[in-house]
């Protein structure tokens, strides 16, 4: 495990230091018992007080965690909307709830995607000025600092002035994730000249031109998501999530194939020996779970959305992250530099 980030001086906020991370357990594919280990996991080793909320007789062992009753579900494959509306003690709700309440300090998920986004904006509310929430999702680039995408698939469709403010939050959330003085934000397109892409992102690319307060480097190809071309690659949410999935994709096909070759024959198994030590470390950094989950941008909490196969180790690092974003007064942030 790495260290938690040292705060940014100036922005965290102490009351958010001492307030637990609320944990859906009903989330996720593994279940609830797999959730609750890693709740338990972070409370234990990264000393941040941590409230578990679901079902309690499903949970497994909750140790010293507290427990927040939530009788629902919202499954994998409900409608977003209607199963917030519809089920208003679901896990995901009461999650949301505990934010909104100032029972937590952050709410963590990694179940339905558009419940936790759903839940988050209408129990925690939009933040003053933004037009949509957006989903920051980091890309993994070895040996630097993540890269971060936004839109990852809360807007299919959108406009150039909204992909403009995603540029404004994806940098302030880069400058405070990683530490970063001034994020180079890049304009997702076919080609790097400014008069390729479709009539959105040339709308897009002219706005932000013109300056908005952020260091715009002007278009990227989605070759380059996965390369230090940028720190912050803005599109919108239906282009995002393809390009998301296309990468997952194609790291799982990857990562299957070398271990298919390491172990096709006693040769390759010898080789493997001898490459393993330099692949891990490589490995483990690509390894979704090392990330702890992306952040939905835009609402008036701090809401990190995990991975659908998260284990007990990514649910530690989701609460890591989490803790430590509303420690440095991430949304207070957000909240000023979008009024601005």
């Amino acid at each position: 495990m790495t260290a938690p980030e040292p705060a940014a001086e100036g922005s965290a906020t102490p009351e958010a230091a001492t307030l637990a991370v609320a944990v859906d357990a009903m989330g996720g594919d593994r279940g609830p018992v797999e959730i609750v280990a890693g709740a338990r996991q972070a409370q234990e080793e990264l000393g941040v007080p941590v409230l578990v909320v679901g079902r309690p007789d499903e949970m497994g062992d909750t140790s010293e965690l507290e427990v927040v009753p939530a009788s629902e579900v919202i499954g994998m494959h409900e409608d977003p909307g209607q199963g917030v509306r519809r089920k208003k003690d679901a896990s995901l709700v009461r999650a949301a709830e505990a934010v909104r309440d100032g029972r937590a300090a952050a709410m963590v998920s990694a179940g339905n995607t558009g419940a936790a986004m759903a839940s988050a904006l209408l129990r925690m509310g939009r933040l003053p000025g933004v037009a949509r929430p957006a989903i920051a999702t980091p890309l993994p680039v070895p040996g630097t600092t993540h890269t971060v995408l936004l839109d990852a698939g809360a807007n299919p469709e959108c406009t150039p002035e909204w992909l403009v403010q995603f540029a404004k939050m994806g940098s302030l959330f880069a400058r405070e994730r990683y530490d970063l003085d001034e994020p180079r934000v890049g304009l997702l397109s076919n080609g790097e000249e400014e008069s390729k892409g479709t009539s959105l992102v040339k709308r897009t690319h002219a706005l932000l031109s013109e300056g908005v307060g952020i260091n715009f480097v002007g278009n990227v190809e989605a070759r380059e998501l996965l390369s230090d071309a940028a720190d912050v690659v803005v599109t919108d949410g239906f282009t995002g999530n393809v390009a998301l999935k296309a990468l997952e994709g194609g790291m799982k096909f990857f990562v299957s194939s070398l271990l298919g070759v390491m172990t096709a024959s006693e040769e390759t198994k010898a080789a493997a020996k001898v490459l393993m030590p330099g692949l891990a470390p490589l490995l483990e950094e690509m390894d979704p779970d090392t990330t702890g989950g992306a952040m939905l941008l835009g609402v008036d909490g701090v809401c990190i959305i995990s991975h659908g196969s998260s284990s007990a180790r990514a649910v530690v690092n989701a609460v890591r992250v989490a803790h430590d974003l509303a420690s440095r007064g991430l949304v207070g942030d957000l909240r000023r530099a979008v009024s601005a």
